[in-house]
């Protein structure tokens, strides 16, 4: 191919892109959920789908997309077809824990994905089962020192943000508990806490606050810059002496190889959608900060320096690889 030919293929292809970005959509969407239904990623996709769905003028559908850790989800959503019909809710763990983690996984999220915009932050907590008799984090402690690896603790998957809190929590405070984990992310976890197979986690305040409301869960503690307004009570770690502050984040993210203007147009219905007042009314609700990003340029910055922040927690916390 010549010079004169690969600038017409290069200005065919920018053209054919530009008359699709025109056209889109024109038919439904699919977000995908890298987890079951229940947790704090399916309870966000869930408010934001029917606003998106609005702004875009087509249907919205959640795929619920569970396993591994939440690895399934984030393949099916890279191998997706480029053209903005597919569409990834992503968290922290999914796309910036595990890939530290489970390293012969043969999706790269990093040079497979398209970062589009933060949407969330979702403040993390320590929640009880009722039976057990403590009722703050000081009490917890003084439990488990004394019955050192009776309580089991329920996580997502040994790769997810509520194990390492876990992990980080039982290094601070010298105890020990016997780690239960649970596949399709934190709703079968917290299901696990309700029957009592285990008695404590670290799970995201909007995955506990429902229940903690009704009695069948204490929380202890917000892990959280300051108290929540959706549970005042429930002060913060820092208030109770331990410096834990941990969110999961939540962003949209697309194939690589999706069209910029695409890209631009989901973007522009993210923030839009997140002005709306009844997404605003039920995040807050739930204890869940809409946060946005200035641009798909900012996140990637910003997703980044997550990826390389918990590269360090799991080296310090020598948190084996696979």
């Amino acid at each position: 191919m010549n010079k004169k030919q690969i600038i017409v293929a290069s200005l065919l292809t920018v053209f054919g892109s530009l008359a699709a970005a025109q056209e889109y959509p024109s038919r439904t969407l699919r977000m995908v959920v890298p987890f079951a239904p229940g947790g704090a990623s399916d309870f966000v996709g869930r408010i934001l789908q029917p606003r998106m769905a609005e702004l875009l003028k087509q249907q919205v559908v959640v795929d619920n997309r569970a396993g591994a850790s939440g690895n399934i989800g984030v393949e099916v959503a890279a191998k997706a077809n480029p053209d903005g019909y597919t569409f990834l809710l992503g968290n922290v763990g999914t796309m910036a824990i595990n890939a530290n983690l489970f390293t012969q996984f043969p999706v790269k999220p990093l040079s497979e994905l398209t970062p589009v915009t933060q949407v969330v932050d979702v403040s993390g907590s320590l929640v009880v089962h009722p039976t057990l008799p403590a009722k703050n984090v000081k009490e917890l402690i003084a439990y488990m020192k004394a019955n050192p690896n009776k309580l089991n603790y329920g996580s997502p998957a040994p790769s997810s943000a509520n194990n390492l809190e876990m992990i980080m929590f039982l290094m601070n405070t010298g105890t020990q508990a016997q780690q239960v984990n649970y596949k399709g992310g934190a709703g079968p976890a917290m299901i696990g806490l309700l029957g009592n197979e285990v008695q404590t986690m670290f799970v995201t305040f909007s995955s506990a606050v429902t229940y903690v409301k009704s009695g069948r869960v204490r929380m202890l503690a917000a892990v959280s810059p300051e108290r929540i307004p959706a549970l005042p009570d429930v002060p913060t770690m820092r208030e109770q002496g331990l410096n834990m502050v941990v969110g999961s984040w939540q962003g949209i993210y697309v194939p690589k190889g999706t069209p910029a203007p695409v890209i631009k147009k989901l973007f522009d219905v993210a923030q839009e959608t997140m002005k709306h007042p009844e997404v605003i009314k039920r995040m807050a609700d739930s204890g869940v900060s809409i946060v946005t990003s200035k641009s798909p340029e900012e996140f990637a910055k910003f997703w980044k320096s997550e990826h390389d922040r918990f590269a360090k927690v799991i080296r310090d916390a020598k948190i084996p690889t696979e």
